[in-house]
């Protein structure tokens, strides 16, 4: 069961990330690795754009996020060409038609090892300010 599960329940907050014979990272917060904002797209970018740019910018993924700033979800360049190749998206189309919605939101005061535990699961997190939507 998830509930015994010592990653799922530190993902979820259920249980302290804090645990004997883990790494010296572990307890140092997300926000000491200075990252920077990350690039995003708003929802009506098409495919075709979403996919130049990120080739552009080197970037695999970006957030897709609303002009209110709403976190819509994660669009990544193999979806999305994988998407357009397997016709159920078209260059044309939004890039909210194959974004990802399953994607775990951590906060700039959480440990890299509870991050780390997200990571062994999701292929990526989002770092947020501002955790309640």
């Amino acid at each position: 069961s998830k509930f015994v599960n010592d990653n799922w329940m530190i993902k979820n907050g259920f249980l302290s990330d804090i645990q004997d014979h883990k790494p010296w990272w572990w307890n140092i917060k997300v926000q000491k690795l200075n990252i920077s904002a990350p690039f995003m797209l708003l929802p009506d970018v098409s495919c075709q754009k979403a996919i130049e740019i990120l080739q552009e910018k080197g970037y695999d993924q970006a957030p897709v996020v609303s002009e209110s700033g709403l976190i819509l979800g994660v669009v990544t360049l193999s979806n999305t060409l994988t998407s357009i190749l397997a016709g159920s998206a078209q260059f044309s189309d939004p890039v909210t038609k194959v974004i990802y919605n399953h994607y775990s939101k951590i906060g700039l005061e959480s440990s890299l090892g509870k991050l780390s535990c997200i990571l062994e699961n999701d292929h990526f997190a989002v770092v947020v300010h501002d955790q309640t939507h």
